[in-house]
């Protein structure tokens, strides 16, 4: 007879194993391997072995009882980084702990808006944070806005691959339509046309489309959604690969078409300028009379700024992007949330599970898919559209198809369909990146060595090889994400198995 699921496969039978030995037994195997893991990495970099021995205390904390254990180790554990001087991660855990005592219907609200207050105040403690073992010091302000550039992104293409579950391996197309938007409407690209609307910071009398920011950001949005309604057309028919094939063909082909429209189609027209861009770009900013009006309180050009200072900190222009992304990507998850709970969200769950039960039910297919790839497409375009702006340059080399798949990384990293865990994973690979595979290479440099032999490791150079071998072991080992949605989680433990309905052997087979 065939084998219950759970017991075939290595990996099944050493869980099995696992699960049938007594706690405290699992518990005395656990710590032991900790604390051997924390000694042998103590010869390596002392940091490295506290960071072990502080997530073991983490993870061991969250299974005490609750009073009076629970809180004396945690009482301890804060307790102990003060007094060795780490009073950065000292206030963090105690921040933490503080939130999660809460009952459960105050921590609800507590959680986003104690994150949302951490990110926005991020600035002006970046500098007095402890630093990360392996990965060195905290990521700067100007890396914050690449991570929440990526965030917002990661959250679109959430609403295409994790709530209707569309495979889409050509969002970098909608990238790239945000951001030569931005580019066409707030630069010189049209020399030969005037054309001023809102545009600060710059002579009234300068040739060329300038349109404000804050006009082009939604405009952008609104241009490639319609792009996204003409990407999916021709898919909609298509399941599965099939589905994926097309998807990376509009991946491919935009980036192409920017890449050699300095010559648009033969006629001369200069649309993109070709290999080399699109720069300079307009900057943000409310201009003299609206800052005039707030006190100086908005900032007339983001550019040109700031003479402020608050709590010690010098107000950059770098902050203000930064704030800046912090309230797209918040619209981002508030129109995310709203749709993933509306009729229409609904409609995408429910061809994600079983498009043919859907259909049967009534979901017009259609124009149900439609409207995932035009909101997926509208954020992921004014996500590009204000990166092209923060740089003030868009080039079409910033447009491959491995954005495509590093975005999609993210959604999978996190949890398709969870919000939240999205927004971890997009973080997480952001950072790693832009400044978490550098530093990660530096300290392998330094601390890692055979004998007198010092490796000379440029890590970020086998950054799509780390990333595979990231989503390999999250794949193999919890395919639903870090931190899954509770529908996501069941359909992958608690659906069909891939077996057989009835025992094909013949009868008078077994032994």
């Amino acid at each position: 007879m065939s084998q219950p699921a759970e017991a075939v496969g290595l990996r099944n039978q050493v869980r099995a194993w696992w699960k049938h030995l007594p706690v405290l037994e699992r518990a005395g195997v656990s710590i032991g391997l900790e604390l051997l893991l924390a000694v042998g990495l103590f010869f390596i970099d002392h940091s490295l072995a506290y960071a072990v021995i502080a997530c073991s205390a983490l993870y061991w904390l969250r299974r005490l009882p609750p009073l009076p254990w629970k809180l004396a180790g945690q009482l301890v554990l804060v307790l102990a980084f003060i007094v060795f001087g780490v009073w950065s991660l000292a206030v963090v855990l105690a921040i933490a702990f503080a939130v999660f005592w809460l009952p459960p219907r105050y921590r609800r609200w507590a959680l986003p808006v104690v994150a949302c207050a951490v990110t926005v105040l991020y600035p002006f403690y970046q500098d007095k944070m402890f630093t990360i073992p392996v990965f060195g010091v905290w990521p700067d302000v100007a890396t914050g806005v690449y991570m929440l550039v990526f965030v917002m992104m990661a959250v679109g293409l959430n609403i295409v691959v994790g709530y209707a579950g569309l495979l889409d391996l050509g969002y970098v197309a909608f990238y790239a339509t945000g951001a030569y938007t931005a580019a066409w409407f707030a630069s010189l690209q049209f020399p030969h046309t005037t054309f001023h609307l809102g545009a600060i910071g710059i002579d009234p009398h300068l040739p060329g489309i300038h349109v404000t920011i804050w006009l082009l950001l939604p405009l952008a949005g609104m241009i490639t959604a319609f792009f996204g309604i003409l990407i999916g057309l021709p898919t909609l028919r298509l399941r599965g690969d099939y589905l994926a094939i097309v998807t990376l063909g509009f991946g491919e082909i935009l980036p192409q078409i920017a890449r050699n429209s300095d010559n648009f189609l033969g006629t001369g027209f200069n649309l993109t300028n070709g290999p080399n861009g699109i720069t300079p770009l307009d900057s943000l900013g409310f201009g003299n009379r609206l800052s005039s009006w707030t006190g100086h309180v908005l900032p007339a050009n983001y550019l040109q700024c700031c003479n402020a200072k608050v709590l010690g900190h010098q107000i950059q222009s770098t902050d203000l992007f930064f704030w800046t992304a912090i309230a797209l990507l918040l619209f981002t998850v508030f129109c995310s949330m709203r749709l993933q709970f509306s009729r229409l969200g609904r409609a995408w769950i429910a061809i994600r599970e079983d498009e043919t039960a859907a259909a049967a039910m009534g979901v017009p297919l259609m124009r149900t898919k439609t409207w995932a790839y035009a909101s997926g497409a509208f954020f992921g375009g004014i996500a590009g559209a204000y990166y092209a702006t923060f740089k003030s340059a868009t080039f079409p080399g910033d447009f491959f198809f491995n954005i495509s798949v590093f975005i999609l990384c993210m959604v999978i990293l996190g949890g398709m369909g969870n919000i939240w865990g999205v927004i971890v994973g997009a973080s997480f690979l952001a950072y790693l990146n832009q400044e978490g595979l550098a530093n990660t290479g530096q300290w392998i440099n330094t601390n890692v060595h055979i004998g007198s032999h010092h490796p000379n490791l440029d890590v970020p150079l086998y950054a799509s090889g780390i990333y595979g071998l990231i989503i390999l072991v999250v794949m193999l080992f919890r395919p639903e994400g870090l931190i899954p949605s509770r529908r996501r989680a069941a359909e992958l433990h608690e659906g069909v198995h891939d077996e057989p309905l009835y025992d094909a052997a013949h009868a008078g087979a077994e032994a």
